[in-house]
């Protein structure tokens, strides 16, 4: 009688799909925790940048615009409800709290005083301004004073015109009867320069502002506490620097007469 033949085992050969599984679901998870830490970060970092242009644009770093670029396009909670959201006050019947750029302007009073000095200034200057060698404008910061090149310095010198002393001398009258803080700004063509005095538009833009800096101290007897100096060159102009005019609007010293900020316009006054 013949014995039956056992059947030959087969290996099982499906054993690496309990690890791919294990690897799998690991990988999910990790994914996960990625996802959700984004979440967290994004809001952190919304307030920081906020944080940061507030005081970078004080300082006149950040070019002053009256468009707001959002800083996180896809964040889920939106910068400026950031703080609503931690004071508890949502939008519980106030309305939207102001968002940090909006805050910088300062209170009502602050804008209308600047309106104020506007139209003084315009009366002040007014041929000047006819002659398109003043500029007056508001802008994000405060008021904008617009000193063109042609009207108050030779080109490539930051001395002052003998005939613009005049026109500086109306504009100090006048702010040195404000409280607000004065930056004074200064601004070039994309033209390259090199004299014997300047090897840059970075200097000359930084000299010229300086140079007011002085005149206002020392003949207008401005507190040195009020002012403060920046040199832009030619990286923010005004005009397009592929044309004549263009390049004649960009080249100007900007004195920028700061709006206080909330709570502070008393306290700033000497």
């Amino acid at each position: 009688m013949s014995r039956r033949k056992k059947a030959a085992e087969h290996a099982n050969h499906e054993r690496w799909l309990v690890s791919y599984a294990d690897f799998i679901t690991l990988l999910f998870a990790f994914f996960v925790v990625l996802f959700s830490s984004s979440q967290v970060d994004k809001r952190k970092v919304g307030k920081i940048a906020a944080a940061i242009q507030q005081a970078f644009r004080q300082m006149g770093i950040f070019q002053t615009a009256n468009s707001r670029i959002p800083m996180v396009t896809a964040d889920p909670l939106p910068t400026e409800n950031i703080q609503l959201i931690e004071d508890g006050k949502g939008m519980s019947g106030r309305g939207p709290m102001a968002s940090p750029f909006e805050r910088m302007l300062g209170s009502p009073n602050s804008q209308k005083d600047l309106r104020a000095l506007q139209k003084e200034l315009t009366s002040a200057l007014g041929p000047e301004i006819q002659r398109h060698e003043v500029v007056l404008k508001a802008s994000r910061e405060g008021l904008v004073i617009s000193l063109r090149e042609v009207g108050f310095f030779d080109s490539g010198s930051a001395e002052l015109r003998p005939t613009s002393q005049a026109a500086v001398q109306r504009i100090a009258q006048v702010l040195a009867a404000q409280p607000n803080n004065i930056r004074i700004e200064g601004h070039t063509d994309n033209v390259p320069i090199h004299n014997a005095h300047f090897a840059s538009n970075w200097e000359l833009s930084t000299t010229r502002a300086t140079e007011m800096i002085r005149l206002f101290i020392t003949h207008y007897h401005f507190p040195a506490t009020r002012l403060s100096a920046a040199g832009y060159a030619e990286y923010h102009p005004v005009a397009s620097n592929q044309t004549v005019d263009g390049r004649a609007e960009n080249r100007r010293v900007d004195v920028v007469v700061l709006a206080s900020a909330p709570g502070t316009a008393e306290g700033s006054k000497q």
